[in-house]
C-alpha cells in the first residue's frame, strides 16, 4: 500500500470509509461482514479507517470501536462531530453546532463509543455559522493538549475557512466530497490546502456508487436509501449522469480495469497529498478498491478523463436545498 501524507500525518493512500455500514444506502446493516471488512482493509494495509459520531446516531463509531479491539495500534483512525444531535443522541436533520461546549462533551463520547483513549484526526463534520471559527478549534485544540486527538481537520469547508483555523491550530486535513463528478474542490479549497500544507480527504470518491457502473436506474435503490432524495440521481439528471459514466467504463475496459478502480486511480494520480477514502461494508468491494492502487495512468489516460468527464458536465446538485447550505462554509 501507498502512503499519503496529511501535514504531518502519515496514512495509506486509500482508507476505508465505514458510513454506509450503519446508515444511507438501504439494506439492512451485516455487522459481521463489516467487522470482516475492516480486518481485511487493515490485513491489506488500508488502515486509515473513517467514522464519525452522527453516522447511525452512534452505531457506527460502536461498530468500529469492536472491529478495532485488539488493533487499534495498527489503524490511523478519524471520526467527526458537529452535527446536532438530540438529547436520546439522534441526529437533528440539518443543525450544525460548533460550540465550545458541545465539542467539548463530543469528543468524550466519541472517546466512549470507540472504546479507545484517542483518535488519531478529529473533524469538525460541518462548520457552525453561528459560531467563529476560531472557538471551534480553540476547543478542538483543547482536546489535542489533552490527548484524546492527536491531529485536527475540517469538512466541507471553505479555503478561508481553513486558512482562519489554520492560523489558531494547524490543520492536517480537509475532507469533502471530490471525484470525477464532483471536481469543485479543485477551484475553491485544494489551491488554499496545498499553499498551507493541508492534506485532502475524499469522500465519496466514486460518487457515491455512480462511478461503479453498477447503477442503472433508480429502481436500484432500496425505499430507504439516501440517494432517492439527491438531485443527482433523480428524473433526467440520473440519464445524464449515467451518459458521462458510460464513457468511464470505455476507458477502463480499454484498460482492462474496472470503472471503480479507473476513478480511484484518477484521485491517486492528483498526488501524494490526496488520501480517498471509499465506503463499503463487504470484504468483495473492498478488494476491488484497493486494486486502483496498483492503476498507473498515463498522462493521456488523465487527459481522456477529463475529457470523457467535463469538470462541470454533472447534472444536478450534490445535496437537496438544505445540504447544500452547509457546504464550502
Amino acid at each position: 500500500m501507498r502512503e499519503s501524507h496529511l501535514g504531518e500525518l502519515t496514512v495509506s493512500a486509500l482508507g476505508l470509509g465505514c458510513m454506509g455500514m450503519s446508515q444511507s444506502y438501504g439494506v439492512q446493516g451485516d455487522d459481521a461482514e463489516s467487522i470482516a471488512t475492516v480486518h481485511a482493509a487493515i490485513d491489506a494495509g488500508c488502515t486509515f479507517i473513517d467514522t464519525a459520531d452522527v453516522y447511525g446516531d452512534g452505531a457506527n463509531e460502536e461498530l468500529v470501536g469492536r472491529a478495532l479491539a485488539g488493533r487499534r495500534d495498527q489503524v490511523v483512525l478519524a471520526t467527526k462531530f458537529g452535527f446536532q444531535r438530540s438529547a436520546a443522541g439522534v441526529a437533528v436533520p440539518n443543525v450544525v453546532n460548533g460550540s465550545p461546549e458541545y465539542a467539548r462533551t463530543a469528543i468524550d463520547a466519541s472517546l466512549r463509543r470507540l472504546g479507545v483513549d484517542h483518535v488519531d484526526l478529529w473533524y469538525l463534520h460541518r462548520r457552525d455559522p453561528e459560531v467563529p471559527i476560531e472557538e471551534t478549534i480553540g476547543a478542538m485544540a483543547e482536546a489535542v493538549q489533552a490527548g484524546k486527538v492527536r491531529y485536527l481537520g475540517l469538512s466541507e469547508v471553505s479555503g478561508d475557512t481553513v486558512r482562519a483555523a489554520h492560523a489558531v491550530h494547524p490543520i492536517s486535513a480537509v475532507q469533502s466530497e471530490w471525484s470525477l463528478w464532483t471536481r469543485d474542490p479543485e477551484t475553491s479549497v485544494l489551491p488554499t490546502l496545498r499553499e498551507l500544507g493541508v492534506g485532502f480527504v475524499p469522500f465519496s470518491p466514486l460518487g457515491r456508487g455512480f462511478l461503479t457502473g453498477q447503477l442503472k436506474s433508480p429502481d436500484d435503490f432500496e425505499p430507504d436509501d439516501m440517494r432517492r432524495g439527491l438531485p443527482r440521481f433523480t428524473g433526467e439528471n440520473f440519464q445524464r449522469n449515467l451518459d458521462l459514466v458510460a464513457k468511464v467504463q470505455e476507458l477502463a475496459e480499454s484498460k482492462g480495469v474496472l470503472p471503480s478502480q479507473l476513478a480511484l486511480a484518477w484521485l491517486l494520480a492528483q498526488g501524494n497529498d490526496i488520501a480517498p477514502i471509499p465506503g463499503t461494508k463487504r470484504r468483495r468491494y473492498l478488494a476491488e478498491n484497493l486494486g486502483a492502487v496498483d492503476v498507473t495512468l498515463t498522462a493521456e489516460d488523465l487527459a481522456a478523463l477529463d475529457e470523457a468527464f467535463p469538470a462541470d458536465a454533472v447534472a444536478g446538485d450534490r445535496y437537496a436545498p438544505g445540504g447544500m447550505k452547509m457546504v464550502d462554509r
